[in-house]
């Protein structure tokens, strides 16, 4: 378990960095919000994102997304209401997945991933 809570970090700072990078700003990582954990919390200007990061070294067992099953998804949208609960304007749900290959890591940005029907978005 410390090789992947070690690859788990190294990806989530991967994502963290590249969220950064994209002009947002990080605000915690690894927090819980409604008994769920949120990999990180960011802001886009005036929106709170809660950022879903997944990790994949092979896609033998599918994509880093598909890994975003539905209860996760209900999971995450509990605390996007509980986050606009607490006062905040403006929520959303985003995924970055994070892909390993021969060439190096893949990031890939989803906004809006998470949508309150419980569907990925586009």
């Amino acid at each position: 378990m410390a090789v992947a809570g070690a690859r788990g970090r190294a990806g989530e700072a991967l994502a963290a960095a590249f969220l950064e990078l994209r002009g947002f700003c990080l605000v915690e990582r690894n927090l819980r919000l409604a008994g769920v954990e949120i990999d990180l919390l960011a802001r886009e200007g005036d929106t709170q994102v809660l950022v879903e990061v997944k990790l994949r070294s092979r896609t033998d067992y599918g994509t880093a997304t598909d890994a975003v099953d539905r209860g996760k998804r209900m999971r995450l949208l509990k605390a996007a209401r509980a986050l606009e609960q607490a006062g905040a304007r403006r929520v959303r749900v985003d995924v970055v997945a994070v892909e390993m290959g021969t060439e190096g890591a893949v990031v890939r940005h989803y906004r809006n991933a998470v949508l309150d029907s419980g569907g990925i978005g586009p």
